[in-house]
């Protein structure tokens, strides 16, 4: 059985929880530091507020550690904000978080509020499924030459990606009762 952190800060953390549990596996909320040293075999940061999430992470004295890991190969699946964290460009904000990913996000890319979507579209390695975009970043740019794959795009805009230990999504899987990226997710992970 893996062991899944959901870094429970702000967000929809709650329904990762729920999400990775019934995929039979073993989440645990990640609320402070000595929370990222048990022994995690990935981590997914959630949607929320990501300056709020950022904040939180250097006000509790995780940012340096949550970096580190994922710098080492800790995997991570990052949604919405989460994505935002991991960018390590956003060309409508004057500074990056977590630096971890090489792709350049435009956060509130579909507007506020008003700009939340729902569709159904193309995944790779997985087919059609239910997308749920709220208040939604998406990537504008990638880098190719450093392995960064694109699996999603709606209308045009790439809205889900992975590079090496990191995935990426602009919108929230775990708002819907399709358990598919979580599977994708658990996938990636090294076997046991």
């Amino acid at each position: 059985m893996k062991r899944i952190g959901i870094l429970a800060l702000q967000g929809a953390f709650a329904e990762h929880t729920k999400a990775i549990k019934r995929l039979g596996e073993e989440a645990f909320e990640i609320r402070q530091k000595s929370d990222l040293d048990k022994s995690i075999d990935a981590i997914i940061i959630p949607g929320g507020e990501s300056t709020v999430i950022g904040k939180l992470l250097k006000e509790m004295d995780m940012f340096d550690t949550l970096k580190m890991l994922i710098t080492e190969g800790l995997p991570v699946f990052g949604t919405c904000a989460g994505l935002i964290l991991l960018a390590k460009r956003i060309s409508n904000d004057d500074h990056s978080y977590l630096d971890a990913m090489d792709i350049s996000v435009k956060r509130n890319a579909y507007g506020r509020q008003l700009g939340s979507f729902q569709t159904i579209n193309y995944f790779l390695g997985i087919g059609d499924i239910p997308m749920i975009f709220i208040r939604a970043p998406y990537i504008e740019e990638v880098s190719e030459t450093d392995g960064v794959e694109i699996l999603a795009e709606v209308d045009g805009n790439i809205v889900a990606a992975r590079q090496n230990n990191i995935l990426v999504t602009a919108f929230h899987p775990e708002l819907t009762e399709d358990l598919r990226v979580h599977r994708y997710f658990l996938d990636l992970l090294p076997k046991a």
